[in-house]
């Protein structure tokens, strides 16, 4: 009888594509793959360590599966493990340990820990990994989107951020790996494709020939990165892929030149995540960002001028060591004027290690509360303005799921801009690329969309 294995994943969008992959490590080895619950003999946790809520949850997450199993082999990898060290090795919770430099050999790892092998610790120095450690997909749940990694590691080193610290230098995968993949990935169905990584602005710069280029410059001296370019043409190539989408990108990247190569391509989505973290200029210098508002502002003028209303969304983070009343007034000012399609509010969280661990002026909780309350309440506004001018337009619309909601069959899926919609329908049309007419935009920011033609 197979052994059950159980996964449980942590954090960010890179984290949730080496899930996928670890699961089909494990599928190939004979494994039976679980829901995360009682009764597997296996757990695996890919943990996060961006915010020490991060880490409480993969603590948690360790602690509830050696309680549901007191028998079972329980394994942590990822970023937690990376950071947490001795800490971690000491809880009685963990069998294993697998850093983010081992996830590709999970399978291997658990085979020789079952065999009898005492090594229970497999980690390095991140720092000196220099080569991708290759993880792939051919599936992922659903069979409409797929993320797909080109990148890992980064050499921004920001003053709050653990991320360089606990996943290495940046490393790009080779294109040829990544064609092959989307390939691989559009021939089994998925219409749209996400090109993520840790920092995908990064791609190529181990490989470039622009010798000497070893993190994305200050948006001031922004250089187009044709490496990223050159991967986003040969994917948009294969014919298979309909729709593609980009990660988290900088201002230091996002040209003229870049931009508007991007707008030629009609299989672009054009939603553009850009890390802004806080709209006042003295804040972004200590948290060591490579812009300032008035660049960052550009650039987001210039995507606006190269797409029809574009998504524009962001990160934010309040409570920053040193940030007064006025700074945190600067920046909510400048948040709303940007008019964001979506913001991700962060209350700072200090990481052990970091610079701005160390720096005068920290500011209390119930301040950092109060200040994320009000700007999440401006974000949720925006993006309801936002989502309303779409009131009425027709809008490209791939469909993921069909549920029963109120009484009703309800298609749910995304427009380019990622408007999310619903459309009232006993047809299922998960996988399908419709083209629809924004009927009405419901208070929790839903779109109900009207069937107009379907294209794919």
């Amino acid at each position: 009888m197979a052994l059950k294995a159980a996964f449980h994943n942590l954090g960010c969008r890179v984290n949730a594509y080496e899930t996928e992959a670890m699961i089909e490590q494990l599928k190939r080895a004979g494994y039976e793959l679980v829901p995360f619950d009682a009764g597997a003999d296996i757990y695996v946790v890919n943990t996060c360590t961006v915010t020490h809520i991060a880490d409480r949850k993969s603590r948690q997450m360790l602690h509830r599966a050696r309680e549901w199993n007191p028998h079972a082999i329980v394994i942590a990898v990822g970023c937690y493990v990376e950071d947490a060290g001795e800490a971690l090795i000491r809880d009685g919770a963990v069998d294993l340990m697998i850093g983010n430099h081992a996830k590709s050999r999970l399978a291997e790892i658990l085979a020789r820990y079952m065999a009898g092998s005492p090594e229970t610790v497999y980690t390095e120095p991140i720092q000196n990994v220099k080569h991708y450690d290759e993880l792939s997909i051919s599936e992922t749940e659903g069979r409409t989107r797929a993320f797909l990694k080109i990148q890992d590691g980064c050499n921004q080193f920001c003053s709050y951020c653990m991320i360089p610290y606990v996943r290495g230098r940046a490393r790009s995968r080779r294109p040829e790996e990544v064609l092959r993949e989307a390939e691989r990935l559009a021939r089994a169905g998925y219409r749209e494709l996400v090109l993520t990584g840790i920092h995908v602005s990064s791609y190529g710069i181990d490989f470039s020939p622009e010798k000497g280029r070893r993190q994305t410059p200050d948006a001031s001296e922004a250089v187009t990165n044709r490496e990223l370019l050159h991967l986003f043409r040969g994917i948009a190539a294969i014919p298979d892929v309909k729709r593609l989408r980009f990660g988290s990108l900088e201002p230091g990247i996002m040209t003229e030149e870049f931009v508007q190569e991007l707008a030629r391509n009609g299989k672009l989505c054009p939603q553009f995540h850009l890390s802004l973290q806080s709209g006042c200029d003295a804040t972004l210098r200590r948290m060591k960002r490579k812009y300032n508002t008035k660049s960052y502002e550009a650039i987001c003028r210039r995507l606006r001028s190269a797409f029809p209303d574009p998504a524009i969304s962001t990160d934010v983070i309040v409570g920053f060591p040193g940030e007064s009343e006025e700074e945190f007034e600067e920046s909510y000012a400048f948040v709303e004027r940007m008019q964001f399609s979506g913001t991700h509010i962060f209350k700072y969280s200090v990481r052990r290690g970091t610079a701005a661990a160390k720096m005068p002026g920290q500011v209390a909780e119930e301040d950092k509360a109060r200040r994320s309350d009000r700007m999440i309440a401006l974000g949720k506004e925006a993006s309801r303005r936002y989502a309303e001018r779409f009131q009425g337009r027709m809008v490209e619309v791939l469909f993921e799921e069909q549920k029963q909601a109120e009484g009703m069959s309800l298609n749910s899926g995304h427009s380019k801009e990622a408007l999310e919609v619903l459309c009232e329908t006993e047809e299922p049309l998960s996988g399908q690329i419709w083209i629809c007419r924004v009927q009405e935009v419901r208070p929790d920011v839903k779109a109900e969309v009207s069937l107009e033609r379907r294209l794919y």
